[in-house]
């Protein structure tokens, strides 16, 4: 979080632009542009605007917005950021769930028609970007079939799961194929395992075989890739949600980007950093929880 809080700093010390000048408007006088700066704290040295600006920042205070309102940045965020752990979120579940389950039925019939089928869908999957993808499901399902809405809407006119329906489907795309791709090469592993074949000779039915002890020990490198995944999808989304006008923290990055709107971008990156870090820390606990080598290495 320091190496991301002073990337984001010097990125907005080389923006061009200057943020006194853009608050004062362009036909301010020179003393109120001055007198902005001072305000800001942009005429002493970079090294103490730094401490300044991470000591805000740890206080939820990331300044005002230079354009539209000046609305305060932590408003923003507030407002913004549930849309975009919301869509990230539901992406990540439909991946999971069925990413686990090709990937499970792709073991089960190796090298058979299925095993073919899915081990080709995920391909296209892990092949295809968000950006092709949306337009070609876009055209399908929305101008084609007009069963879906093509864009977010400021008066919902049907239920919010409808809007979600394209963007988490087309942003569940990459990971789901990755999932089902790792939870088929874990799976094949595992069941080539000695205690597999005992559990065979001792009669342990198919589906308890499967999913009780093949899958519950091939799964564990999978929820690693889950929780990275998932992180990625917080900042994956933000061209999903420009491309379908969605009110998320994402969109409102990109935006700010175009206006070189520094304390939002700013603000932006740092929430998507640190929510980022606290998964993989939320995964690096579970992992000892779930496998008893783990946390018998440890000791």
């Amino acid at each position: 979080m320091i190496f991301i809080s002073f990337v984001t700093f010097v990125a907005g010390e080389f923006a061009p632009g200057d943020p006194a000048t853009i608050l004062a408007g362009e036909k301010a006088s020179l003393e109120t542009v001055h007198l902005i700066r001072h305000n800001l704290g942009l005429d002493r040295p970079w090294p103490e605007r730094y401490v300044r600006f991470v000591d805000h920042a740890l206080h939820g205070d990331f300044g005002v917005s230079y354009y539209s309102t000046h609305e305060p940045v932590r408003d923003i965020l507030i407002r913004t950021t549930p849309m975009t752990i919301k869509l990230a979120s539901q992406a990540i579940i439909l991946a999971a769930a069925l990413g686990i389950l090709l990937g499970t039925l792709a073991a089960v019939y190796q090298r058979r028609f299925a095993d073919r089928t899915i081990l080709t869908l995920s391909t296209l999957g892990v092949t295809t970007p968000n950006f092709v993808l949306a337009p070609i499901l876009v055209y399908i399902f929305c101008q084609r079939l007009d069963r879906l809405p093509i864009s977010w809407s400021t008066t919902l006119v049907a239920p919010e799961i409808v809007y979600f329906i394209l963007p988490v489907t087309i942003l569940a795309a990459r990971p789901m194929a990755l999932i089902t791709r790792l939870t088929r090469a874990s799976m094949i592993d595992t069941l080539d395992q000695e205690f597999i074949r005992t559990a065979t000779a001792k009669g342990v039915p198919r589906g308890r075989l499967l999913f009780r002890h093949a899958l519950r020990n091939a799964i564990l490198p999978v929820i690693t890739t889950i929780g990275t995944s998932f992180g990625f999808l917080l900042t994956g989304s933000f061209v999903l949600e420009r491309y379908f006008l969605m009110p998320g923290l994402g969109s409102t990055v990109i935006e700010a980007i175009q206006q070189i709107d520094m304390p939002v971008i700013q603000a932006g990156v740092l929430v998507t950093g640190v929510m980022f870090i606290l998964l993989n820390l939320v995964v690096d606990i579970l992992m000892p929880i779930l496998d008893p080598r783990i946390r018998e290495s440890q000791i």
